[in-house]
This record gives structure tokens, C-alpha cells and sequence, in this order.
């Protein structure tokens, strides 16, 4: 069984719900394949007397529940009608609306729902970032009435490299016993650091993806790992072509597959010139979008300006992507590629982008917006974070190359800390902190 840090949000939500009387439901958003069905089922059947899931994918009859009047009561009724044997405990029943994104009327219904305290409503789906009208699909319901402010959103990510190394066996205590050398003067010992090093290799090339891990833990198989990062893939392909409207499925899919051989060149921003000679943001700038808003990629932007907030201060038409999981990337790039990342001999541009892309994935499971700094031809920052109401610079190294944009930033904009990440272990000077990739987690 694999743990999510997602579960103890569920919990503050719930806690939320009853104590403060919170008049919203839940809607649990992300990327296909992360797990979010599996961890709302466990959460209801640990947390609750009576779970009650209703599918409307596997059943699509069960949209007769939401026609007509959707006042609780009504919905709550036609419930009991339509499932028989469940039971509603009042203050004790979780409602699992899934694939909500095929009932309107059902979504529309949160507000009713979310003002009556008898029962908690989580509700989830496959591509519910995708905005009004960009969805192809004949069975997806356009929601008349969006229920505004009663609704909290949690977004969720595959699992995270702390949680890939609970699920192998490491203890919570031993791996916040790393956390410790975070802004310390002490180094990590060469022994420690050789470990997590090559545990984090490890995590590059088999991803987050719940279905990939739970495999790996059990039969340590790489090839496996590939079989099943493929199938993966192989339904993100087949979302697009379900999903993404007319001329635009092949475009999505010419997109997603330019991310890869972008980030093996190490591009400085997105050129839309490599997924079609000549072309531009014009033919191509909605596909770009329908893959931000399906989860399939990580958008990262340039900034005019360092300074709060950083989203005021960016280029809508100066970006990088970045795909969302790392295992599936180097899936995409072929075993040899996760081969060479196992044994560390992996060269060229492609080990930066590579880098950029386990960074970026992992900070944006920290809850980070990503953006990039590049003021000149000469210098880049790949990361600027807003932490504690200041501008962070962070640099990612394949190896431990010299920081001269790092360097240059500090010297110019004096923040209050700065960090590098490299392969090599941690040190301190003055507000630089150098550290191993995997402290990522921590930052």
C-alpha cells in the first residue's frame, strides 16, 4: 500500500468540514494515472462508516440521479433509489462523485450539497483542468453553473521522491534525517550521500506513477518499468485523440512529443519552430495549452523582472515545458537512456534537461509555481521560487559546473538565500547553499 501526503489533507478537509463547518466540497484534480480514485476509496472506507462511490464512467445510469431537482434532499433520495444496500450515516457518509467531468448536472449540484452538513462530497476526473469547450469527448457534460466558492481544489502528483522511498522501504524518521542538513554547516557523509544519489537516478527513471512503483517495490524489474510507462503513455495518446478537438488532437500530440527532444537540446524556451519548420504561438499555442491544462506537462515561465509576484512579471510567450513525471520522460527517450541514468553515464545536453525536468516536476509537488530567469544571452536561472515572501533563486547543475548566473544574481538582487543543485554534496557560502539534487524535496 503505498502512502500519499495527499491523505492528510483529506483529513484536514474532513476535520474542516465538521469542526468549522466549511460549505465547500472537494474536488481532487490532476494528471491521469496519479492515483486519485485509489486514495479518495481509501480515505472514504478508512475514514467514514459509509462510502458510497458513484462512477459515472462505469455507470453512466447513475446520472439519472442529478436530473431534475438537485436540492440535496432530492439528490440524497434518488441515491438511496437508485443503489440499493447502501446506507447514509448522517455525519459519517463520504459521496465519491468520480469521473464528475460526464454529469453536469452533478458538478452543478456542489453547491447544494456542500451547504447540507449530513454528508461529506469528494468528487474527481480525467482532465477537468481542460477549460470550457476544449474537450472533444461526446460523453464529457459541460457544467451549466461552475459551483463558485463551494468547492476547495487539491491537485495531485504522482508520488513524490520522499514518498518513492517510503514506498521502498525507508522510514519517515530516516529520511527526514536528511532534512537536517538543510542550511546546515555539516556535510552529508559521503556513504549517505552515495545512497540517496543513487536512489534518486533510481526515482528519474521510474517515476512517481503509482501503478510503476507499487510494481518496482515488488519485483525490482526495469523492464517492467518500462512496459507499464508505456502503457502509460499509450493513454495520455489516446486521451488526446479522444479528447483534443478536430486539427487540434494532431497538434497536441506534435507538441507533447517536441518536449522531449526540447528539453535533449537543452532550448532556452519552447520553439514552436521544432514541432513544425516556420510555424509559431499561432497554429500551435492552444495544443501547448491543452497539455498545461491536462497535467501532461509543467509549464515554466521567463521573467522581465525578479520581484513579487513573479506571475505579474512573466513572458506569457516565453516558456519551457517540462513533462510531468520523470519516469515517463525517459520511458519516452528509450531503455538505453534509463540505462545510462542507473549506471551515471548518461552525457551530453540531454543529462541537463533531464535534471531540469526531476527538479522542476519535484518542485511543482512542493506546490511551486515554476519560473526561469534570463536576463541576457549569458546568463539563465532555471528556477525562481517564492518562498517566504521573498524571490529564491534556484540553479540545477548535472554535475558541479561553476554558478555564474547564480553568482551574478546574488551580486545584483541580494536574496535573502540562493541555492545549487548538483550531484555532488551540500556546502555553504555566505547565502549561496549548495546541495544534492534529491534535498529538492526539502527546499
Amino acid at each position: 500500500m503505498l502512502e500519499r501526503k495527499i491523505y492528510s489533507e483529506l483529513i484536514e478537509w474532513k476535520r474542516k468540514r465538521k469542526e468549522e463547518k466549511l460549505s465547500k466540497c472537494l474536488i481532487v484534480k490532476g494528471a491521469r494515472q496519479v492515483g486519485k480514485s485509489y486514495i479518495i476509496k481509501r480515505f472514504g472506507e478508512n475514514e467514514y462508516d459509509s462510502f458510497i462511490e458513484i462512477n459515472f464512467y462505469e455507470h453512466p445510469e447513475l446520472k439519472a440521479i442529478f436530473d431534475g431537482e438537485i436540492t440535496s434532499d432530492a439528490v440524497y433520495k434518488r441515491i438511496t433509489a437508485n443503489i440499493p444496500g447502501i446506507r447514509l450515516v448522517p455525519g459519517n457518509t463520504l459521496i465519491f462523485l468520480d469521473e464528475i467531468q460526464r454529469c453536469g448536472n452533478a458538478r452543478t449540484a456542489i453547491k447544494f450539497l456542500a451547504e447540507d452538513f449530513r454528508f461529506d462530497v469528494i468528487s474527481s476526473g480525467s482532465l477537468l483542468g481542460l477549460a470550457y469547450g476544449m474537450d472533444a469527448d461526446k460523453e464529457v457534460d459541460e457544467v451549466e453553473s461552475i459551483p463558485v466558492g463551494y468547492e476547495s481544489t487539491l491537485t495531485m502528483c504522482s508520488l513524490d521522491f520522499e514518498e518513492f522511498l517510503w514506498a521502498n522501504g525507508y522510514s519517515k524518521d530516516s529520511v527526514l534525517e536528511l532534512k537536517r542538513y538543510l542550511g546546515a554547516d555539516e556535510q552529508i557523509h559521503e556513504s549517505v550521500h552515495n545512497k540517496y544519489e543513487s536512489l534518486f537516478r533510481e526515482f528519474m527513471v521510474v517515476g512517481g506513477m503509482p501503478e510503476v512503483v507499487k510494481d518496482f517495490v515488488q519485483y525490482k524489474d526495469f523492464n517492467r518499468v518500462f512496459d507499464i510507462q508505456n502503457s502509460i503513455i499509450n493513454e495520455y495518446q489516446d486521451d488526446i485523440s479522444k479528447h483534443a478537438k478536430g486539427r487540434e488532437k494532431q497538434y497536441v500530440r506534435m507538441c507533447y512529443d517536441a518536449v522531449p527532444k526540447q528539453l535533449a537540446k537543452e532550448l532556452k524556451k519552447f520553439q514552436y519552430s521544432t514541432v513544425e519548420k516556420g510555424q509559431t504561438r499561432r497554429k500551435y499555442g492552444g495544443s501547448v495549452q491543452w497539455l498545461i491544462d491536462s497535467g501532461m506537462v509543467n509549464p515554466c515561465y521567463n521573467i522581465s523582472e525578479p520581484f513579487i509576484p513573479l506571475m505579474a512579471n512573466a513572458k506569457e510567450d516565453q516558456f519551457k515545458l517540462y513533462i510531468n513525471d520523470t519516469g515517463l520522460l525517459t520511458c519516452l527517450y528509450g531503455f538505453e537512456t534509463k540505462r545510462a541514468i542507473l549506471n551515471n553515464t548518461i552525457k551530453g545536453n540531454a543529462r541537463g534537461g533531464l535534471y531540469e525536468n526531476v527538479i522542476a516536476e519535484s518542485l511543482v509537488k512542493r506546490g511551486y509555481k515554476l519560473y526561469y530567469y534570463k536576463p541576457d544571452d549569458n546568463h539563465e536561472l532555471e528556477f525562481l521560487l517564492e518562498k517566504d515572501g521573498s524571490v529564491v533563486p534556484l540553479e540545477v547543475k548535472a554535475g558541479n559546473t561553476a554558478s555564474v548566473s547564480l553568482n551574478s544574481f546574488i551580486s545584483d538582487f541580494s536574496p535573502s538565500s540562493a541555492y545549487k543543485l548538483i550531484a555532488n554534496r551540500n556546502g555553504k557560502a555566505g547565502v549561496k547553499e549548495t546541495l544534492p539534487h534529491y534535498m529538492v524535496v526539502f527546499i
